[in-house]
């Protein structure tokens, strides 16, 4: 694939530049670099607003497979994406609370949902009005989807389903407007039969609860959320067929966002960098050769995206492989960020067990750490992944149930 940069890219960047310089100013200026992995609960008021700033310039949905400006978005090339990504990364503007609804649900439903179902959410996310949350994972079916015991049960007075169950590891499902949620409507029913996708609005009290679960790093990015007989206002591609919608968006999690997610984590190893630079394990050559291999399979994983992404046809195993790599060398960038640190990076200002939860006295490297030891769990274990390679792409006998 040729992935060269053109004069238009050029010309969108000095656009992009130009727009961000000029918007990251007064609150958004203060939340520069807020919200990243681990720090979803930094500056929620400000980021939610920068959602509807970057909306209002149309920089919501650039990659969605519709006409440009048919949501008020603009239309932007693959190199285009990369190109703002870049920019927006460059200058540590907010991180942002829309992705969900942007680059799961609204893909999803461009290839699944109705003209109608489009027309009414699409705007919404493109004007960073509406924010989603995913839910999915059980407690008893996490990276093995297919055993959720969720229920929804169509109510004949109003022909709206009635969900009943509990969701967990529900990313920003405290500030979220609607949930996505994949349910079992076939009573009866097992494995990936008999779901379906249903939009679910979260201003459901008494049907709805939402309880935050509180991590080692005293962060909650992550909640459970409980539904007692919660409406349902859409099933997206038909009652029964949520298996294929909740596997297509998945395809989804591991596209473009990928390369935007590397961006991200190539910031974050340049300041791991640095601080070995002017730390007392500058002169230790061990950190410095595992310094070196975190640079160099980052880039893998970029030219792995790359191809993925300008592949003539879908490589079944691509998303389970480009998982595999990017959690396990997350994990060990937040290993490394201590261990450049040295024994400072085991103590901080609050002790263990005291203090509020965002008052435990955690720096950057000992959050990230923390943070990125669920990294090679969530979204799907490592071990799922293998199982998915070796059962759909190298066609190995499948694992006894």
């Amino acid at each position: 694939m040729d992935f060269g940069f053109g004069a238009a890219d050029e010309e969108l960047r000095a656009d992009a530049r130009h727009w961000l310089s000029g918007h990251l100013v007064g609150p958004y200026a203060r939340a520069r670099g807020l919200g990243g992995p681990g720090s979803e609960h930094e500056g929620v008021a400000e980021r939610r607003a920068w959602e509807r700033e970057l909306g209002s310039g149309g920089w919501i949905g650039q990659g969605w497979d519709v006409a440009d400006g048919a949501y008020g978005q603009r239309r932007l090339s693959l190199t285009g994406q990369v190109v703002w990504a870049e920019e927006y990364a460059a200058l540590r503007a907010p991180g942002r609370v829309g992705h969900i609804g942007e680059n799961l649900l609204a893909p999803t439903l461009i290839a699944h949902g109705s003209r109608e179902q489009r027309d009414r959410f699409l705007p919404g996310i493109a004007r960073g009005e509406e924010l989603w949350c995913q839910g999915y994972s059980e407690p008893g079916a996490g990276s093995d989807l297919a055993g959720i015991r969720t229920s929804a049960v169509r109510d004949p007075a109003d022909g709206r389903h009635r969900v009943t169950g509990q969701k967990i590891w529900t990313s920003l499902a405290q500030d979220a407007d609607w949930c996505f949620v994949l349910a079992r409507t076939e009573a009866g029913s097992r494995r990936h039969h008999g779901l379906s996708f249903l939009l679910v609005p979260m201003d459901q009290p008494g049907r709805i609860e939402v309880r935050p679960i509180r991590q080692m790093s005293g962060t909650a990015e992550f909640n459970e959320v409980f539904f007692d007989g919660a409406e349902a206002h859409e099933v997206v591609g038909g009652e029964g067929n949520g298996w294929t919608v909740a596997m297509g968006l998945l395809a989804l999690e591991r596209g473009v966002s990928t390369l935007v997610q590397q961006i991200g984590f190539a910031a974050e190893l340049e300041r791991v960098v640095a601080a070995f630079l002017t730390s007392a394990q500058a002169g230790d050559p061990v950190l410095r050769d595992r310094l070196v291999t975190q640079w160099a399979e980052l880039r893998t994983m970029r030219w792995h995206a790359l191809r993925t992404l300008g592949a003539a046809a879908p490589d079944p195993g691509a998303p389970s492989v480009a998982k595999l790599l990017w959690g396990g060398w997350h994990r060990r960038l937040g290993e490394l960020a201590v261990a450049v640190r040295g024994a400072s990076a085991t103590a901080g200002p609050a002790p263990w067990g005291r203090g509020t939860p965002y008052e435990l006295g955690l720096d950057e490297a000992q959050r990230l750490f923390l943070f990125t030891r669920a990294d090679t769990i969530y979204g799907g274990s490592d071990e799922i992944q293998r199982n998915i390679i070796a059962e759909r792409v190298l066609g190995l006998p499948k694992e006894s149930r």
